[in-house]
């Protein structure tokens, strides 16, 4: 029978993109609707790592089996690092990416493009069943485009420009956006410490 990891979110395009990150490790990965398991976090930590924990262990007091929680966001260098950990949340939670995309090109008019670097950053957190924590952290660095484009991507993907491809992470096909994101390198990180203990 194979392991299990309960990936805390219920987000279903993060699913699709942790699946292909972590394909071939010997474990199903399911989250936390597929689990049967609920839970209310407040995400109230001051950096993406604290964030991870909270929920990682939130999720784990709900079952026996190794957990996964990710915080991720966008740190715009010329607006402080903002949104930063607050990126779900900006503007507020129930806010379109569409308009807070629109509003942060909006604070970054007239910037000129070398002003305008950024990362996402993801930290992904795992609580083991025997209490036993790790945490990784992936960055991948851009820019924040002129204007929203391509349609593959999420969240605010349509504004962060990556050099490397000359667009967008929107337009990258799934298999590169894997390669270079954030949340792909904070996973392969931690996927050693998974394959130890399974």
């Amino acid at each position: 029978m194979k392991n299990r990891i309960l990936f805390a979110t219920g987000n279903r395009d993060k699913m699709t993109e942790i699946r292909e990150i972590l394909a071939g490790i010997n474990a199903e990965i399911v989250s936390m609707g597929e689990a049967g398991i609920s839970i209310d976090v407040e995400e109230n930590g001051a950096t993406f790592e604290e964030n991870a924990l909270i929920k990682a262990r939130a999720a784990a007091k709900k079952t026996y089996t190794i957990v996964l929680a990710d915080d991720s966001g966008l740190e715009i260098d010329a607006l402080n690092k903002e949104p930063g950990v607050y990126s779900a949340r900006y503007m507020g939670e129930h806010t379109s990416y569409e308009i807070k995309n629109r509003e942060l090109l909006k604070r970054l008019e007239g910037v000129p493009k070398e002003r305008r670097s950024a990362r996402f950053v993801c930290a992904v957190a795992a609580v083991f069943p025997d209490g036993e924590e790790c945490v990784t952290r992936g960055t991948v660095e851009g820019y924040i485009a002129e204007q929203p484009a391509g349609e593959n991507g999420f969240g605010y993907d349509p504004i962060f420009y990556v050099d490397e491809y000359h667009a967008t992470t929107a337009e990258l096909t799934r298999e590169q956006k894997n390669a270079l994101s954030h949340r792909g390198n904070a996973l392969r990180a931690i996927r050693g410490e998974l394959e130890k203990r399974m």
